[in-house]
């Protein structure tokens, strides 16, 4: 496993009240999505990189507006949605 380091002030961390582990976890639950929303890996790969159930991980894409549904146009939404 690779070990990045970012530098940070510690005001930062004083005026939001976060340790470096709350940090540190937030930034690799913020890639998580990112890789996740660039469909370069999968929900369950991207929710263990978040420390996060599947279902956690969903809830938290759903707070930056990122589907886990995914369709090329209206008429494949359309389609699905009659088939369900």
């Amino acid at each position: 496993m690779c070990t990045l380091a970012i530098k940070i002030p510690d005001e930062v961390l004083l005026n939001v009240h976060k340790t470096q582990a709350e940090v540190a976890l937030y930034m690799k639950q913020l890639y998580a999505v990112d890789l996740y929303k660039k469909k370069q890996m999968s929900l369950g790969y991207c929710a263990a990189l978040a420390e996060m159930s599947k279902e956690e991980f969903i809830h938290f894409l759903a707070e930056f507006e990122v589907s886990i549904f995914s369709f090329d146009d209206d008429e494949e939404f359309e389609n699905e949605f009659k088939n369900a």
